[in-house]
């Protein structure tokens, strides 16, 4: 994996366990509030390096972007950040298409990275494009390999996720209802099911039936399917990976992601 760039965001309480970890900490310590302002979040000590993730979940839709991304810039500049990470995970909202258009001619200004969800990458040119590696159906490669033609190798992103869903059969939808690791082990322990890995998928499952609800189909990652994800990323060129902390603290040594010695090393 040593040719693969990783970033992992991390809460503030978190970044001394990546301390050592050659990586780029993306900082989940920002949100885009109300007027709209920036706010930084999670105590009184400031992330310094890395890159910024900016939550808009308290944002109202009111205001003017330029003023907020010109506050942007300045917390980047003093904060020594060397990228953006939008985490807007809402439908599109004018005034978040705007920001992003303004973010994403100041960071290629200023030689930074700018990521956006994929329903915001037709705002800038400069953004790259964040491709979730959780897919109910179809295939991974292909998935990758369609977003690398739209908008060029160097703009797609892997965003590699821990995902664990339980759907019912059939599932019209294709969303299933979402699993945390102990809700997984305790229904794997219940069960004793026979485990399958889908090559298209780059996941594993199985599949059980309850009295109560009929036939289920579980789909899941472990480390060595996040490894599996990011071979394919790798495969049809794409080499960065975001990821968080909390989804791959467990798969750290699988993915290759070691400590070097000394002082923490930071990769912008």
């Amino acid at each position: 994996m040593s040719s693969m760039r990783f970033c992992i965001t991390v809460t503030p309480d978190q970044l001394r366990e990546i301390r050592g970890l050659s990586v780029t900490p993306a900082h989940l310590a920002y949100r885009m509030g109300q007027g709209p302002h920036l706010f930084r979040t999670g105590g009184n000590s400031a992330p310094y390096g890395g890159w910024m993730v900016l939550d808009c979940r308290d944002f109202d839709g009111l205001g003017r972007p330029g003023p907020f991304c010109q506050e942007v810039t300045r917390e980047c500049a003093a904060r020594n950040f060397s990228g953006v990470v939008c985490d807007f995970e809402a439908g599109r909202l004018p005034p978040l298409e705007e920001t992003v258009s303004l973010l994403g001619n100041e960071c290629s200004r200023r030689g930074w990275n700018l990521l956006v969800p994929e329903h915001y990458a037709s705002c800038s040119p400069h953004a790259q494009v964040m491709i979730s590696s959780a897919l109910s159906g179809g295939s991974l490669e292909l998935r990758l390999e369609e977003a690398r033609q739209r908008f060029g190798r160097e703009r797609v992103v892997l965003a590699l996720q821990r995902s664990a869903e339980d759907f019912f059969l059939p599932s019209p939808t294709g969303s299933g209802r979402p699993l945390t690791q102990e809700q997984l082990h305790r229904l794997m322990a219940e069960r004793s099911p026979s485990i399958f890995f889908s090559r298209e998928l780059c996941a594993r499952y199985f599949t059980y039936m309850s009295r109560d609800s009929g036939a289920h189909f579980v789909l899941f990652d472990d480390d060595q399917t996040l490894v599996k994800k990011v071979e394919v990323a790798r495969s049809v060129g794409i080499s960065t990976v975001l990821g968080a902390w909390a989804d791959l603290q467990d798969a750290a040594s699988a993915l290759g992601l070691s400590f070097s010695p000394g002082p923490a090393q930071i990769l912008r």
